[in-house]
């Protein structure tokens, strides 16, 4: 069973950076490829990136391409966002989540985390 688990978020000055987490303690974290997501208020759900299960597929949201980097460490069994120039419309609340395939849409990705909030002040 698939346990998302998100971690690193919090309130930082634009043009900074943060490094979110997500731990999976379910046991099968090298079947399934990761992403994360993020919901601003009001707004949709949006892709951010995504890893495949060997990190040898990576793909990035247009709007955080060349800021954002996504890894992961199948040994730790943790999956990871490095944020760096972060802007204020970076703001949103990040998840975590597994799927079977690499994929930009919601739909596709059965597992998820709790969320952690992310928030880029001016």
């Amino acid at each position: 069973q698939v346990q998302l688990v998100e971690s690193g978020g919090g309130l930082v000055q634009a043009g900074g950076s943060l490094r979110l987490s997500c731990s999976d303690s379910g046991g099968t974290f090298n079947t399934y490829a990761r992403a994360w997501f993020r919901q601003a208020p009001g707004m949709e759900r949006e892709f951010v990136a995504s890893i495949s299960r060997l990190s040898i597929n990576l793909d990035y949201g247009d709007s955080v391409k060349g800021r954002f980097t996504i890894s992961r460490d199948n040994a730790k069994n943790t999956v990871y966002l490095q944020m760096n120039s972060l802007k204020p419309e970076d703001t949103a609340v990040y998840y975590c989540a597994a799927s079977r395939g690499s994929s930009r849409n919601t739909e596709e990705y059965r597992y998820w985390g709790q969320g952690t909030q992310v928030t880029v002040s001016s």
